[in-house]
């Protein structure tokens, strides 16, 4: 796939969470934080689960775009393991059940309307460091992923990979809100 075509679906599909997630702040707190039972999380929960994650990539996906001597090429070659896990989160159908680590997990966590706050920061973050990747080489530069630093993805899988996670979980926070009009 073109660099360059990448790069800016992942801007588009940014901005289309911004505007969703910018909407939920017009919700009030017992709509953000009603879950449909006692394990499933609420709105603000899926966000800050998506914050936990931003945490670890935006950190280190600025570290190395902004310590990268690469130039950017015209193709992207997903890896066969970036692609695979960028892959897996997508939202299918009914959403498949995946199971979270315990240090992600914001299950019970106490929350306030602040976690959409650091959410949409976050996303700023990551416009900034798609834009920047625009120079750099989206298939030589390597990004270690959260649960080992062993394991490295190419820059533009991990890309794939935050934004899939992210869209995965909107489509979980859509099922949340029509859960509760059914009500």
């Amino acid at each position: 796939m073109q660099s360059d075509t990448l790069i800016q679906s992942l801007i588009e599909q940014t901005r289309e969470i911004i505007t969703k997630v910018e909407q939920l702040k017009e919700l009030d707190t017992p709509t953000l934080m009603w879950r449909e039972n006692p394990t499933s999380w609420n709105i603000l929960e899926c966000l800050e689960h998506l914050n936990l994650y931003g945490d670890f990539y935006l950190l280190e996906m600025e570290r190395k775009i902004r310590h990268s001597n690469t130039k950017s090429e015209t193709e992207f070659n997903p890896g066969f393991l970036g692609n695979y896990f960028a892959n897996s989160v997508l939202p299918k159908g009914k959403l498949n059940k995946m199971k979270t680590f315990k240090d992600k997990n914001p299950l019970n966590s106490v929350l306030d309307c602040g976690v959409i706050d650091r959410f949409l920061e976050q996303q700023t973050q990551l416009l900034e460091l798609l834009e920047l990747s625009k120079n750099i080489s989206l298939n030589k530069v390597k990004i270690g992923i959260s649960i080992t630093k062993l394991i490295k993805l190419k820059l533009g899988d991990t890309f794939r990979f935050y934004v899939n996670h992210m869209l995965r979980h909107m489509n979980q926070i859509d099922n949340i809100l029509r859960a509760q009009i059914k009500l």
